[in-house]
């Protein structure tokens, strides 16, 4: 498997390469030549395996030429060995047809371990194979910056730095990051937003003086082996459901667009999914755009649902590069302007045909409140502010009669002043994190200055080798 990027301008590459680079060096975000095709009798196959089973044998076409089989299966195992619930993603039935899929069963208690654990895996055989190490840098709106450096903490070829932007993430979101001990990991508050932080990230590794000696690379969504890290729970989760003979709905809280876009490369790949449903709060460029076709950014408002409190979604970029046709240089041109202009016309064509199958759905922090409330008390429940989103955007927009798996993407305990707004109590942390407000906090203040952040980062990690 080979893998281009959206821009077209930057040199092929096959999976460990392209883990290893994160984002392409003409600023595009690689995405495989063509899709693996699952037959329903394929898929039929996956049906009853353990997840790390099901994981292995989706991820392989994606792997091949770059990792062996064997292989991958042992690294599916280990990292899915410490989730402290046995099916890893378990579905539980809210209605009829909603079916939270609960994806905060991982060491940080969110979505991104499910990718993450594994990618730390990856990163580790491939960097081990080449006898190389890289230093990975990453901007997160909360959670991936935690979930980034506890599959990376202590590995000795990598180093991994995250951006977080001050005072905007939960207290429980900052501490899983800022209180891990471990010399490869350095913490930076930025004074900015999340898409100060991914600029900065891109500056980084656009800058080819710094990126190419530091031996930059990515863990953000930016880097597909992230994308394709996600892909196996939507398969697993529709299999339970009923597929391939029947169809699911999905609907997925958003905010970088990684996410849903796993699940619409499940669709790709043979699994039957009739609709996406883009959950948003008020940071809600995604909704305005299915909606009206108003692709323009605005600043970022902080909201109750931090990690999606984002302007730009990044990976809107590979779903625009299939929806052109994989016309790389109209894509590089719509990106350009939207750099130069912050709004992106979209040909209305092409809008028409996304939302044939994306639809949208929106909440304010006080109806987010509201439905936490009232999950609650009508189910029993307790969903925290990212997930409850998508699980409102199921009821009212699922199709009649078809199953719908709204993406649970955190442990309410996450966020719990959120939840006793909503409730009137805060939930309690599961035990393997319950000193963490007690625990030393380690990060450094920065300003929203990508050469200031370089500064920092050769400071830290500039003559770290394999053997130190």
């Amino acid at each position: 498997m080979l893998y281009h990027s959206t821009r077209g301008q930057a040199e092929q590459k096959d999976f460990a390469g392209v883990l290893l680079a994160g984002l392409a060096a003409d600023g595009g975000l690689y995405m495989p030549d063509s899709w693996p095709q699952f037959s329903a009798a394929e898929l039929r196959a996956l049906r009853g395996l353990p997840y790390p089973e099901l994981a292995a044998r989706v991820l392989a076409p994606f792997t091949e030429g770059s990792i062996g089989f064997t292989d991958l299966q042992a690294m599916c195992r280990r990292a899915y060995a410490g989730f402290t619930h046995k099916a890893i993603a378990p579905l539980v039935q809210l209605d009829t047809n909603i079916f939270a899929l609960e994806l905060f069963h991982g060491p940080t208690l969110a979505f991104k371990d499910m990718a993450l654990q594994l990618v730390g895996q990856l990163f580790e055989h491939v960097l081990a194979e080449r006898g190389e190490w890289v230093n990975i840098v990453g901007a997160t709106s909360g959670d991936t910056g935690s979930a980034a450096i506890e599959a990376c903490a202590n590995r000795r070829r990598i180093s991994v730095t995250i951006l977080h932007p001050y005072g905007r993430t939960s207290e429980v979101q900052r501490r899983q990051m800022t209180t891990v001990d471990a010399q490869n990991v350095f913490n930076i508050a930025v004074d900015g937003n999340f898409d100060d932080c991914q600029n900065i990230v891109k500056a980084l590794f656009a800058h080819r003086g710094f990126a190419d000696p530091m031996k930059l690379s990515a863990v953000n969504s930016i880097n597909f082996a992230r994308i394709a890290a996600q892909i196996p729970y939507y398969i697993y989760a529709a299999l339970n459901l009923g597929a391939p003979e029947r169809a699911v709905a999905v609907a997925v809280p958003t905010g970088n667009f990684g996410n849903i876009l796993a699940a619409w490369a499940a669709r790709q790949m043979g699994l039957p999914i009739a609709r996406f449903i883009v959950a948003s709060n008020r940071n809600d460029i995604l909704h305005r755009f299915l909606a009206s076709n108003d692709m323009s950014a605005r600043p970022v408002e902080e909201s109750l649902s931090p990690s999606m409190d984002i302007g730009v979604s990044s990976n809107f970029e590979r779903l625009l590069f299939e929806f052109l046709g994989r016309d790389a240089q109209a894509l590089a041109e719509a990106m350009h302007g939207f750099g130069l202009h912050g709004k992106m016309p979209v040909a209305d064509a092409v809008w028409r045909n996304i939302t044939k199958e994306f639809k949208s759905f929106r909440l304010s922090d006080e109806q987010t409140l509201a439905e936490i409330a009232r999950l609650q008390r009508d189910t029993g429940y307790l969903a925290d502010p990212h997930s409850v989103i998508g699980i409102a955007a199921s009821r009212e927009l699922g199709p009649v009669g078809m199953p719908v798996i709204a993406a649970a993407t955190a442990h309410p305990a996450k966020f719990p002043d959120a939840i006793q707004k909503a409730v009137g109590s805060r939930p309690p942390l599961p035990p393997h994190l319950s000193d963490l407000y007690e625990r030393k906090e380690t990060f450094i203040r920065a300003p929203n200055d990508w050469t200031a952040i370089a500064r920092l980062v050769e400071q830290k990690f500039a003559n770290r080798n394999v053997n130190d």
